[in-house]
């Protein structure tokens, strides 16, 4: 279930409210600027009215100066609906007549709410031929009660027949004799403005609940119900189900989107049948592939195990052959030696050294067999917590001696405080000697023997370092030093199977042995063993 934020119809039905909400109030807001300007308009033009009715009225009886009969007349005009106040000051701005007696007498206050609009022109209505537009003679005020106000003056000209009669005494140079202030209620306006205000509101929100449904149930229906049928279809299709179509209905752009999504669901239905033809098609080839290569590595590992076992019959033939040639000439001379004389101790001492050589070569035929059968079967491990250096040192015990007679120098780096190793101590005791063994062999001459140890304990594993100063190891022997019965040592002097046992003790162990050599420099072994043995020796322990 998508958040409603996330929703393509809550999105449009948004926007379409929203908009619809920002062009009705635009409307409310001219319709009820327009039609309040319509009013005051003629609450204006009827002011203007009723102020040309009192002068027209009062004309008379000011000609003829009947202040009385002036003042009834104002005061009876003043007293209908909607007039709240009729005024006449002289230009001095001493009221004359007003239906409030009390002001009678008084002087206008030209810094008052009602009349600050018309005296901010900065020019006197007494001044000569001065007439105001009506725009200026205007002005809306708040009355003490609340209530607004409209004021209209204007202006009470000095006409021929007042100048000229007999009983008044105004200068025909007096253009402005008085000014006619007439007041009218605005509170019906107010009101109607009030009601008006309401019932646009109330219009405005019913359109907007109108619209607002009715665009929402265009949406639903065009496009909220479409797109959920296309997002099943996709959720349908990533799932599997290439069979889903959707109905295609008119030719607008979600039918047309519907109708490609029906076009690309056979198209990958279509694409999916191929591939499942080509994968069964492959799988068929494969394995009938499998099946030839099966047989062609039976017969290629049948054949490498007949030659491995033609070379290894070669090579023990080639070793053995020697000594047992020796074993049988040395034989047929003590044969011929018991066939003559023995002449005193002379041919029996020759005779002793004759079998001395024989029992040699058998020895030395006992040693190439047990080496062979220690290659071909490996004796099982049994690993115990042993001390690495300790190993180290009693392999340099057995190795000092030789290394004294062929003037070699010894120079140990051992590691302090060493782990102790979980290893069959005799076996590795055995690994190291052929290593050091093939080291000293490597300086007949002389030279330094370099034997360190180390522990790394970030990948928990100890380390056996054998450096000589021997000539080094050729590049292209390098690939063969751990290989079974390969030697470049004189025949007769070595089997070629010292460093293969020794690999095979280190893995074993879960080991390796690295080797770095450099000709005429010399060459480094570097024994790794595990600070813990493999899971299956620590099974079998």
């Amino acid at each position: 279930m998508p958040k409603l934020t996330h929703s393509l119809a809550i999105k449009l039905t948004a926007c379409a409210v929203g908009g619809a909400v920002l062009l009705l109030s635009l409307y409310g807001y001219w319709n009820l600027r327009l039609w309040r300007q319509s009013q005051q308009e003629i609450i204006f033009q009827s002011a203007d009215r009723i102020n040309d009715v009192i002068r027209r009225s009062i004309r008379y009886s000011m000609l003829r100066n009947e202040r009385e009969e002036v003042f009834h007349i104002i005061n009876t005009i003043g007293h209908e609906n909607g007039i709240s106040r009729i005024r006449i000051f002289n230009p001095q701005g001493q009221i004359s007549f007003s239906t409030d007696n009390q002001e009678v007498g008084r002087f206008v206050d030209k810094k008052a709410e009602a009349c600050y609009a018309c005296h901010a022109q900065a020019q006197p209505l007494a001044r000569p031929l001065v007439k105001l537009a009506r725009p200026d003679r205007m002005r809306i005020y708040t009355a003490r009660d609340g209530t607004r106000v409209l004021g209209l003056i204007l202006p009470i000209e000095n006409e021929p027949d007042c100048s000229n009669a007999a009983c008044h005494a105004h200068a025909a140079g007096n253009q402005i004799l008085g000014v006619l202030d007439t007041n009218l209620s605005l509170a019906a306006m107010d009101q109607a403005v009030a009601q008006h205000r309401r019932r646009l509101a109330i219009f405005s929100v019913a359109s907007l609940l109108a619209v607002s449904l009715f665009s929402t149930w265009l949406i639903w229906l065009t496009v909220h119900r479409p797109v959920r049928r296309l997002r099943e279809g996709t959720r349908a299709v990533a799932a599997g189900n290439l069979d889903y179509q959707l109905a295609e209905s008119g030719n607008d752009e979600i039918s047309v989107l519907a109708a490609s999504f029906n076009r690309m669901t056979r198209e990958l239905k279509k694409a999916q049948e191929e591939n499942r033809q080509w994968t069964d098609s492959l799988e068929r080839r494969v394995e009938e592939k499998t099946e030839e290569l099966d047989r062609a590595y039976r017969i290629l590992s049948q054949t490498e195990k007949m030659a491995s076992l033609g070379k290894l019959a070669a090579v023990v033939a080639h070793e053995i052959n020697n000594p047992l040639a020796g074993i049988l000439t040395y034989s047929k001379l003590i044969a011929r030696l018991a066939d003559k004389e023995w002449n005193g101790g002379t041919r029996a001492s020759e005779a002793k050294d004759y079998l001395q050589i024989i029992e040699s070569e058998s020895r030395r035929c006992g040693s190439i067999v047990k080496n062979l059968l220690t290659f071909a079967r490996q004796t099982p491990i049994t690993p115990q917590k042993n001390d690495l250096n300790a190993i180290i040192e009693r392999c340099l015990l057995l190795m000092g001696h030789q290394m004294t007679l062929q003037g070699i120098a010894l120079q140990k780096g051992l590691a302090n405080s060493l782990p102790p190793l979980y290893c069959d101590a005799g076996q590795v005791q055995q690994a190291l000697l052929a290593i050091l063994m093939n080291a000293v062999e490597a300086m007949p001459l002389g030279g330094c023997l370099h034997v360190e140890s180390s522990f790394d304990a970030t990948h928990r594993l100890g380390r056996v370092v054998v450096g000589d100063d021997g000539p080094g190891i050729p590049p292209e022997v390098m690939p063969h030093i751990f290989e079974p019965f390969y030697t470049t040592k004189e025949e007769g002097k070595g089997t070629g199977l010292g460093l293969a046992i020794a690999l095979g003790i280190v893995q074993q162990h879960g080991g390796n042995i690295e080797v770095h050599s450099t000709p005429k420099k010399g060459t480094t072994f570097t024994v790794i063993l595990p600070e813990e043995p493999p899971a299956t020796i620590a099974t079998a322990a």
